[in-house]
């Protein structure tokens, strides 16, 4: 075995990320894990929206990587069928959320993140297909925009097997190898497999592999569903929207149809799910849909005349701190992880997976990314924010 055996736990748009810039980086041999097909749990259930404009520092540096990558991909990738939709991203506040968000334009002046700060009327004006509240205030990304998972998740795993990468579908891992303190692969369908380095983007399943090592992760996961709608009469002229107030999100999509988004606020957490857990178990509760729709229809007044047809429901996962986990386990050589993205992993990924084919190649990343790092938790903070019972109201209220 050389020096530079990689693998890779997952099949969502982390993991591909991470196979795709590791397949670029040099002579490395890139295998790659799935339980299931490329993108078939949360990946392909995502919104696919994109912002920069997000709460941290870190955060905010991250995603204007993430965003020159996206662009950078619309070309590499278009003959595979992919295109990063730039319509912008609409992040819309009440007048009391706008107060907490205001704070944040500092850091975006700081970190050369433009955006443009709308009132209700010249809202509807840009956007005639939206009708805000008269006290709404629209944070305009003109960066932002979105993906289509369909395209992007197929598009990006046939680029990375013509890169070289060895994509396994159906193989389940079920636990990590260790030697002394040092990972040394994992054992996939009761077999071991070797590695020098294991990079875990297992998403909701991470705890659940990370048991078998005696490290656990302060992590959550949710239920979170979204719809699309019957094809409109013609295409839809709108940005993506965070619609922070209705704690939902929209965006056009393929086929002349809107995507609606949101959370189930009572909802308890799902806890971590068993290694054959399947995300087609999951369902929004009766009726959701409806009232999603009703909910959103202010907003958006032609959800009236166009009903829901697609459900898709999947997971997001929550640190304790609401931010990403990302990077090395110092206790753990050989193991990286990339965890945590709470509604975001599809906004994350491009750089999520330049930073950790960094780190598995250089040791070091181009951005300081102490703020995502696993050891930032304490074993005592973890197992106490593991042995709480959260509903997902009482977790951090983050879109994309």
């Amino acid at each position: 075995m050389s020096a530079t055996d990689i693998v890779i736990v997952g099949g969502g748009v982390i993991g591909l990320s991470a196979a795709f810039h590791l397949a670029r980086s040099g002579n490395l041999r890139v295998t790659l894990l799935e339980k299931g097909a490329v993108g078939a749990g949360s990946s392909s259930r995502a919104g696919g929206i994109i912002t920069g404009h997000l709460w941290s520092k870190t955060g905010v540096e991250a995603r204007k990587i993430s965003l020159r990558i996206f662009h950078e991909l619309s070309e590499e990738l278009s003959a595979y069928g992919y295109e990063y939709q730039a319509a912008g991203c609409l992040n819309l506040f009440s007048g009391a959320a706008w107060r907490e968000r205001e704070r944040l334009l500092s850091l975006y002046d700081a970190c050369d993140v433009p955006y443009e700060i709308i009132d209700a009327d010249e809202i509807r004006r840009r956007w005639s297909m939206l009708s805000p509240q008269d006290d709404a205030i629209g944070l305009f990304d003109p960066l932002g925009g979105y993906s289509e998972p369909d395209d992007y998740v197929p598009a990006l795993a046939r680029k990375c097997r013509d890169l070289g990468v060895d994509i396994r579908e159906g193989v389940t891992v079920c636990a990590f190898a260790r030697r002394r303190e040092r990972v040394t692969g994992l054992v996939a369908d009761g077999e071991l497999l070797a590695a020098d380095l294991v990079i875990c983007a297992a998403h909701s399943w991470t705890n659940r592999l990370l048991a078998s090592i005696g490290r656990l992760l302060p992590v959550k996961s949710f239920v979170h569903q979204r719809y699309l709608t019957a094809p409109l009469d013609q295409a839809a002229k709108l940005p993506a929207v965070n619609a922070n107030p209705l704690e939902a999100y929209l965006r056009p999509a393929k086929g002349n149809r809107i995507l609606i988004g949101g959370e189930t606020a009572e909802r308890p957490e799902i806890g971590t799910p068993s290694l054959a857990f399947d995300m087609d178990q999951l369902r929004a509760p009766t009726g959701f849909s409806d009232s999603l729709r009703d909910r959103v229809r202010p907003l958006l007044p032609a959800l009236e005349r166009y009903r829901v047809t697609e459900e898709r429901v999947g997971l997001i996962s929550f640190a304790m701190d609401g931010e990403p986990i990302l990077g090395a386990v110092p206790e753990l050589p050989g193991l990286l992880l990339g965890a945590a993205f709470h509604s975001g992993g599809f906004a994350y990924n491009p750089v999520a997976g330049k930073l950790l084919a960094e780190l598995a190649t250089a040791g070091a990343t181009e951005l300081d990314i102490a703020a995502f790092s696993p050891a930032r938790f304490s074993a005592a903070a973890t197992e106490a924010y593991l042995d709480s019972r959260l509903r997902q109201r009482e977790v951090f209220s983050r879109r994309h």
